[in-house]
């Protein structure tokens, strides 16, 4: 496997020159912000220059580019396999009656008997993120795992967008990539860090990823109560302090954000499904834990590896941790690029919820609030 990196800051079109590789691509990962995709020709032209290379990306909140973590810049990463097989799908979400659909069509036509990883790039704030993850594993042999994320705009929670193979930058989209052949090493963690506090309270009244009642209670009049003056802040505060959530007694709690909030029906919306009858605790940031919690999922992604070596890997942190950690935020990254080392290329996004198994051998979750890594070898 060949990779090499580019990063790219705002300029005059006029002076937007794209650099050439040193090989040509199999592969070409885009990851910008909202404004830089719209200020800039860079993906038009990276796609005349390789019309071979499947092209995807998307959005951000951050864009991680090694070990750096920048905000308005656009990160290129090219990939060469030697052996491994490559196949794109795109969807969009408006083709289809819900997030589940769309999910198991974008991967029906990946499915092969020497597929071995599916990565999942998706529009941020239109797709339910949990009903996505359910149609993807629906639509998926046994034993084959996918991980991935959502795409983000910073905190402004307005629009996302995502890269199509086609050149075009759009929201809606939903990209998979599927892996093939016995010479591809995936591995894949995911965790957080955060800390609950409180007691456990009861969701009484939901629709899908909208909260209405927790102990009977109206969900955003209760939420503001924890937050105090925060509260005036919302929903961008609500990252500060998402909830962790279990569907059942003894069942491995994911974590739930606030997308957004609704005065009126006074309710919170959240990335992923809040089911009637789950249980939910607030959290907080712990820092110290929050980066021990990304360098604990590198070691997790690197174990399936020979050698524990990584030549690439793609990082998908959330927003919310990105807001927490503030100028320590490229410490986490730092810590992944520890366990992985120093020969892998590092790139990946701060993101509205990232999809992946807990460990190996675990089905594939939407999670929020956590430090989500794939790792690669050939």
């Amino acid at each position: 496997m060949k990779t090499q990196q580019f990063i790219y800051f705002p300029r005059q079109e006029a002076e937007c020159n794209i650099q050439k590789f040193n090989f040509y691509p199999d592969l070409i990962l885009i990851f910008a912000s909202r404004s830089m995709f719209a200020d800039t020709p860079l993906v038009k032209m990276l796609k005349q220059a390789y019309p071979k290379a499947i092209i995807t990306g998307c959005s951000t909140s951050g864009e991680i580019n090694g070990v750096n973590v920048n905000d308005n810049s656009l990160t290129a990463t090219a990939v060469k396999f030697e052996k491994t097989k490559l196949k794109y799908k795109e969807v969009n979400i408006a083709d289809f009656e819900n997030s589940t659909e769309a999910g198991s069509n974008l991967v029906k036509d990946l499915v092969a008997d020497d597929l071995k990883h599916v990565f999942v790039l998706s529009e941020g704030l239109q797709v339910n993120g949990t009903e996505l993850v359910k149609g993807v594993r629906a639509g998926l042999p046994e034993g084959i795992n996918t991980t991935g994320g959502l795409a983000g705009d910073g905190a402004a929670f307005e629009k996302t967008v995502v890269v199509s193979n086609s050149g075009k930058v759009e929201s809606g989209l939903i990209t998979a990539i599927g892996f093939y052949g016995n010479d591809i090493q995936i591995g894949y963690g995911s965790l957080g860090g955060w800390d609950s506090f409180g007691i456990e309270r009861s969701v009484t009244k939901s629709d899908g990823n909208v909260l209405y009642e927790i102990d009977n209670l109206p969900a955003l009049e209760l939420y503001k109560s924890f937050l105090g003056e925060k509260a005036e802040e919302l929903p961008a505060s609500g990252l500060l302090f998402p909830l962790s959530m279990r569907t059942e007694a003894g069942a491995e709690p994911v974590v739930r954000t606030i997308l957004a909030v609704d005065e009126e029906k006074q309710s919170l919306t959240f990335a992923g499904d809040i089911p009637e009858g789950s249980f939910i605790k607030l959290m907080k940031a712990n820092i110290d834990r929050l980066i021990n919690g990304a360098e604990n999922a590198a070691e997790v992604s690197v174990n399936p590896l020979t050698d524990k070596t990584a030549q690439l890997a793609i990082l998908i942190s959330c927003v919310g941790r990105k807001l927490v950690l503030k100028q320590m935020v490229e410490e986490e990254v730092e810590a992944v690029q520890e366990v992985v080392g120093e020969n892998a290329i590092l790139t990946g996004f701060y993101s509205y919820g990232e999809m992946a198994p807990f460990l190996e051998g675990a089905k594939c979750e939407l999670h929020n609030q956590t430090m989500t890594i794939t790792t690669f070898a050939e």
